[in-house]
C-alpha cells in the first residue's frame, strides 16, 4: 500500500510540474509583452528596461522557470493584468463562490446516480420514467439547459431566483466564503435558506451529465455481482434485495464508479464555467471571462492551473479510495 500511494504522489506532482511548464512556455511565446500589460504602451525605454530586471526576465531562460515553478507552489500567481491584484488575492474573492455550487452539485450527482442505479437494477416503480428524465437532461448542453430551466422554473412558474448567490443584502462574510456554510457557523438560517435557494437550479444543471455517467458505470457493476455467490448466500440467509445491494454488492462494485466520479468532477468544473454565465453566479466563471478579452495572461494561466491541480488531486484521492475500497488495487498497482 505504501509504494502504491507513493507512486501516486509521484505521478500527481510529475503532471502538476509538466502543467506548470506547459503554462510558462506558452507565456514566454504569447506576443503580448508583460512588462508593457503592466506599465502601459506609454511607459519609457529605461522604466520597461527596470521592470523586466525586477521580474527576471532577463535571467536564463531555465532560471526563470525555476522561479515561475516555485512562485507557483508558494502562491504567487503573478499580478492580474486588469485588476492590478495578485492573482492568488482575486481566486481568494472567487473561488468560493465556484466551490460551493461545484460541491453541492456533485452532492445532487452522487444523489441521482446511486438513484438511478439501485432504481434500474432493482426494477422499482418509476425507474423507467427516471432513466428518461436524466438521460434527456444529460443529453442537451449545458448552457442550453439552464436557459430552459430559467424559462420555466423562473419566468413561468417562479420557484427560482433569477441569477447571484443570494438576495440578502446584509450578508458578512465569512471564514470560508462558502454562503452556507458560513450562515450556520453564525446562525443565520435566513442566509443559509436564501443561499440554497439560489444554488438549486444551477446545482441540478450541472449534475444531470454527472449523475448520468456515474449511475451507468454503477449500475453496470451492481449488474455484474448480484448474481454473485456472496450475493447468494446473502438471499439465503432472508436479506432483501435492498439490504443485499447496499451492505454486500455496493462496496465491490463502486471502484469503477469512484473513477467515473474523479473524471466527472473534471469536467464538471468546467460545466461550472459555462452554468455561471448563464445564471450570472460570481465564481471563476465570470473571472476569467472577463480576464480572456483583455488577454490577461497571469489570470487565465491562474485560473488553468487552479483548476489542474484540483483535478489532478481529486483523481489522486479516488485512486487511493479505490485501493481502500480494494487492496487488491493497491497488490496491482492499480
Amino acid at each position: 500500500m505504501k509504494a502504491f500511494v507513493a507512486s501516486r504522489l509521484g505521478a500527481m506532482v510529475a503532471i502538476l510540474v509538466a502543467l506548470t511548464g506547459v503554462m510558462f512556455v506558452l507565456q514566454h511565446v504569447s506576443p503580448l509583452d508583460p512588462v508593457k500589460a503592466q506599465l502601459g504602451a506609454q511607459a519609457s525605454a529605461d522604466a520597461v528596461a527596470a521592470r523586466r530586471e525586477a521580474l527576471g526576465l532577463n535571467d536564463p531562460i531555465l532560471v526563470q522557470f525555476w522561479h515561475y515553478l516555485t512562485g507557483a507552489v508558494t502562491g504567487d500567481l503573478g499580478t492580474s493584468y486588469r485588476t492590478r491584484h495578485a492573482v492568488l488575492s482575486d481566486l481568494g474573492d472567487f473561488v468560493p463562490a465556484t466551490l460551493e455550487l461545484a460541491l453541492f452539485g456533485l452532492v445532487i450527482a452522487i444523489l441521482l446516480a446511486v438513484l438511478l442505479a439501485f432504481s434500474t437494477t432493482l426494477r422499482w416503480r418509476g425507474a423507467g420514467l427516471l432513466r428518461a428524465v436524466l438521460f434527456t437532461g444529460s443529453s442537451a448542453p449545458m448552457f442550453l439547459l439552464g436557459i430552459l430551466g430559467l424559462l420555466v422554473f423562473y419566468k413561468t412558474l417562479g420557484w427560482v431566483p433569477a441569477n447571484g448567490r443570494t438576495g440578502i443584502t446584509d450578508v458578512d462574510p465569512g471564514p470560508t466564503g462558502l454562503l452556507t456554510l458560513d450562515g450556520l457557523l453564525r446562525g443565520r438560517f435566513d442566509v443559509v435558506a436564501d443561499a440554497l435557494h439560489h444554488l438549486l437550479l444551477p446545482a441540478f444543471v450541472i449534475a444531470l451529465g454527472p449523475a448520468v455517467a456515474i449511475g451507468r458505470v454503477l449500475r453496470s457493476s451492481l449488474l455484474g455481482d448480484v448474481d454473485s455467490d456472496y450475493a447468494r448466500t446473502a438471499r439465503a440467509k432472508g436479506l432483501s434485495e435492498t439490504q443485499i445491494m447496499a451492505r454486500h454488492v455496493l462496496r465491490n462494485s463502486v471502484g469503477a464508479a469512484l473513477s467515473m466520479t474523479g473524471l466527472q468532477v473534471g469536467l464538471m468544473f468546467s460545466g461550472v464555467l459555462v452554468v455561471e454565465q448563464v445564471f450570472g453566479w460570481p465564481g471563476i466563471g465570470q473571472y476569467i471571462a472577463q480576464s480572456i478579452p483583455v488577454a490577461d495572461f497571469p489570470a487565465i494561466a491562474g485560473v488553468t492551473l487552479m483548476l489542474g491541480a484540483l483535478y489532478v488531486f481529486i483523481n489522486t484521492v479516488v485512486d487511493l479510495l479505490q485501493a481502500v475500497a480494494d487492496p487488491r488495487i493497491a497488490v496491482t498497482g492499480g
